[in-house]
């Protein structure tokens, strides 16, 4: 196996804990049935294992069990949330988004663009926060669904869905949420937030990758229709075979997430490394509002030099992402560092750290020397 040294890219895919990994093994090596086979035990035994997951991952998101319907992903989600609305739509024909939202929502809503439909780009401030005002006179009796990140993957911002959830319900238009970033910190709960749909994946939690959800609240499961057809798995939602041993896997990441002071000490370790960044790299600086944010999020903006050079440079000693993304091959600037105000030259000079729950202070400490050596031989 690859030696990847230090690992601070949680954000982009957090390892399985034991737990996870423990609790699929019986579902990869002998339970194979098909959960949907209702036949015989083996696919009652799948079928069980499935809901008792769906169970976790509702619990986890503030959710009833039914109103959880497994996915590939959050790219999955996002696309089935938004374009389903739309899908069942009799009148309304306008769709808000967030300027710093995943490409995974903003790709699906320019497609509704294109098909007629009027989308508009909600702005945020320099922090990454949601401009409120704006976002209420965008919103209207024309308005169909607004969609808004519950927290940012590049620069770790927490919006205030619980506010633009009234917004929404003053002008009868539906809220979803891409709370992926959220769930491996607990910091969404679709009741107190008021959304009607919300996107996650396992492996931003420490689940596998390739299994998420989406949350279709009961009072809103009328409101979207299926964009891809065949069985009628997840309530007609998202029919095909669930892969067992994946949704196994998420809903035992969704029990072993960190409690309050698990998530205190994440903060702690992550305040560290910026802290140990800013002595040992003068000029850097934070991107982003310092609270409230993800408890692993650091966006930091070298002094100069280029992002790329110096994650290069780390390999394979520290992994670590830049703050700028790729999009089939071109490299472009990020679209999230130039809606809170920076310059493309500024994007290009990101990088985003992601420390995890057992990320542990010798490693960030190690970090900070890596990365400061690395900046002074670019």
């Amino acid at each position: 196996m690859a030696d990847i040294g230090i690992y601070l890219d949680h954000q982009a895919s957090a390892p399985p804990s034991p737990t996870v990994l423990s609790a699929m093994m019986p579902f990869i090596s002998g339970i194979y049935a098909n959960p949907h086979s209702d036949d015989h035990a083996a696919g009652w035994a799948a079928s069980d294992a499935v809901e008792a997951a769906r169970a976790h991952v509702a619990g986890a998101l503030g959710a009833e069990t039914g109103e959880i319907v497994f996915t590939s992903g959050a790219t999955e989600a996002n696309n089935i949330a938004i374009l389903g609305v739309a899908e069942a739509a009799t009148d309304r024909r306008a769709i808000v988004v967030g300027a710093i939202d995943h490409k995974s929502v903003l790709a699906p809503a320019r497609a509704l663009g294109r098909r007629g439909f009027k989308v508009h780009i909600a702005p945020v401030d320099d922090d990454g926060a949601i401009d409120l005002a704006v976002l209420g006179d965008l919103v209207n009796d024309d308005t169909l669904l607004v969609s808004i990140g519950a927290v940012n993957n590049e620069i770790g911002s927490v919006q205030r869905l619980a506010d633009i959830s009234r917004i929404c319900r003053d002008a009868g238009a539906l809220l979803h949420s891409d709370a992926t970033q959220g769930l491996a910190w607990g910091a969404v709960d679709v009741e107190a937030a008021g959304v009607d749909f919300a996107s996650v994946s396992a492996h931003k939690a420490g689940g596998p990758k390739g299994v998420g959800a989406l949350f279709v609240s009961s009072t809103s499961a009328d409101r979207i229709a299926p964009v891809i057809h065949g069985g009628d798995q997840e309530n007609g939602l998202r029919p095909g075979t669930l892969p067992t041993p994946l949704c196994v896997g998420f809903g035992a990441a969704c029990t072993d997430l960190p409690d309050e002071d698990g998530i205190e000490r994440w903060r702690e370790v992550t305040d560290h490394l910026l802290a140990g960044l800013r002595g040992a790299i003068p000029g850097l600086r934070l991107n982003g509002a310092p609270s409230p944010r993800h408890p692993g999020n650091l966006s930091v903006l070298l002094p100069d030099g280029d992002a790329a050079a110096v994650v290069a440079r780390l390999q394979p000693r520290l992994a670590v992402s830049r703050g700028s993304a790729c999009t089939s091959g071109t490299p472009e600037p990020s679209h999230v560092l130039r809606a809170i105000g920076l310059s493309a030259v500024e994007a290009e000079r990101t990088i985003r750290l992601s420390t995890g729950p057992g990320t542990r202070i010798e490693e960030v400490e190690r970090a900070v020397a890596l990365i400061a050596a690395a900046v002074r031989a670019t």
